[in-house]
């Protein structure tokens, strides 16, 4: 207890630094100094200037490991008619009835264009917006998002254009050829796409999908009083769409993106037979014979995807392969073709 009449107690406060301001308040109810402190600003590394003049091309973030939610198109979506070649081999009319959306892993890059007059770019802005643009309530994303999420990141870094790409695992939902039993196949997708951070300034979207199939070889087959040898192919493409500012439209052609599930049927169709991951007896016995009735070269399954590719108004230009993983030599039978269609003037690599 203090006594009435001892002196009133007194605090002397720590001298302030530069980054620092004390205040102390004496009262005698509470003693204790009350202290509020200010953070002097940190340093802008990356935004400081540079003098050596070199500006960048490509400078980001690499190999992100990160979830993404990718929607599925539904009937209204793939409402172009479907042109499988074959009864029971449309991976797009199998897609029907599925959930709305799906979320895989994706192993995402993103760049900008860094000036020769400044030091850095500004590393963790890049995820700042994949945060965003994948945050819980907003959509799933679908082929036409990818210019706005590539533009997002070019303003968020003040940039002219950035660069994003996505290589993912996709699953289709996919029915067996006569019993209609239900699986999911997997298919290696991806995503590239260079945009300018303007709305009306140039996109280059590109969309890659490889798909596992079977050949059956002709040769064999002709030469061979019962069976054939057959073995997986893995066909894959590369396309840009006439939905961006690329070239003008010549006559034929069509505006517009293509779903992951109508590029996986034009490369399944290409071959001698699709695969499966469900398959009953009835099934296999389809298969099999499918594959017989229809035995392509390397050569052919390329040529036949060309000429789907060809077909399709909305693609401007493709690169194709196949690569058949022979079983009765010790080599693998590839081949490839890279085409613009009439009219097409952007990006052909």
């Amino acid at each position: 207890m203090t006594s009435p009449h001892a002196p009133t107690p007194t605090t002397t406060p720590r001298p302030p630094t530069a980054a620092t301001t004390t205040t102390a308040t004496t009262t005698t109810a509470s003693p204790t100094p009350t202290t509020t402190t200010t953070a002097a600003p940190m340093p802008d590394v990356q935004g400081k200037p540079d003098a050596r003049n070199v500006a960048i091309d490509k400078v980001g973030v690499k190999a992100v490991t990160y979830p993404i939610r990718l929607r599925i198109p539904g009937a209204s979506d793939l409402a172009r008619p479907d042109q499988p070649g074959r009864p029971g081999q449309s991976a797009v009319a199998s897609a029907l009835g599925g959930p709305s959306e799906q979320t895989t892993v994706a192993n995402i890059n993103m760049y900008v264009a860094l000036p020769a007059t400044q030091k850095g770019t500004h590393m963790s802005r890049f995820l700042e917006v994949l945060n965003e643009q994948t945050a819980a309530g907003v959509p799933a994303i679908s082929p036409q998002d990818l210019p706005e999420m590539t533009r997002a990141i070019a303003r968020r870094l003040h940039a002219p254009f950035a660069h994003f790409s996505a290589e993912f695992v996709y699953f289709i939902r996919k029915a067996a050829p006569v019993t209609g039993m239900f699986g999911l196949m997997d298919y290696r997708a991806s995503f590239a796409c260079t945009a300018e951070a303007d709305e009306r300034g140039s996109v280059d979207l590109v969309m890659g999908l490889r798909a596992p199939a079977t050949s059956l070889c002709p040769c064999s087959k002709e030469i061979s009083a019962y069976g054939a040898h057959n073995q997986r192919c893995e066909i894959e493409a590369r396309v840009r769409t006439w939905s961006g500012p690329h070239g003008t439209l010549p006559p034929g052609a069509e505006p517009g993106f293509l779903w992951i599930e109508q590029l996986a049927s034009m490369l399944e169709s290409a071959a001698s037979a699709q695969v499966y991951s469900v398959l009953k007896r009835p099934d296999e016995k389809f298969v099999t014979e499918a594959a017989y009735d229809n035995p392509k070269f390397v050569e052919d399954i390329i040529r036949d995807l060309a000429l789907a590719m060809q077909r399709e108004p909305r693609v401007g230009w493709y690169e194709i392969s196949s690569e058949n993983f022979e079983s009765i030599h010790s080599h693998n039978a590839y081949a490839r073709i890279t085409r613009a269609k009439d009219g097409w003037t952007g990006p052909t690599s």
